[in-house]
């Protein structure tokens, strides 16, 4: 088997080199994370990077990437206050539609890139789009100020 995929990898390589890109192979492993929480499944898969840092990305129950760490330690930390803040989130009586709304965010994310990549977009389109992204970021912003807080052993990562 482990013949098979180095196979691959080159295989990959070279037509990745023909298109112009720079490759780096990285004999690694990747670890794949998951927890079932009263029903519902929060995954995350890391692996080390060329500059043997951590790359760590919750998968599930939405895509969000965390970030880039320096230890195994460090990533495992940012997984135990994200599951900790799951399970205190799944007490919410609108826990299924933050997650539905959460998807629907990285729905739209795809979307947003489908429409650039496949047409072309008049800049009136843009200008609206920018405009609807502002308000969201507005309401966050006011629903943050007039809700309670309920997890205090960090801070809020970007609000």
């Amino acid at each position: 088997m482990r013949k098979y995929m180095t196979a691959e990898i080159n295989r990959h390589e070279m037509v990745l080199v023909q298109m112009g890109a720079k490759v780096d192979v990285i004999n690694s492993f990747m670890c794949y994370v998951s927890f079932d929480i009263a029903g519902t499944e929060v995954a995350y898969v890391y692996n080390v990077n060329k500059k043997n840092k951590y790359y760590l990305e919750r998968v599930a129950p939405y895509p969000q990437p965390a970030g880039t760490f320096d230890t195994e330690k460090d990533v495992i930390d940012v997984i135990k206050i994200d599951i900790e803040q799951f399970k205190n989130a799944k007490n919410s009586r609108v826990f299924d539609l933050f997650l539905n709304v959460n998807q629907e965010i990285a729905k739209t994310s795809r979307n947003f890139e489908d429409l650039y990549l496949y047409y072309n977009v008049p800049h009136e389109y843009t200008n609206k789009i920018k405009s609807k992204i502002k308000e969201i970021q507005d309401l966050i912003k006011e629903a943050r100020d007039k809700s309670e807080r309920v997890y205090f052993k960090k801070n809020p990562d970007t609000l």
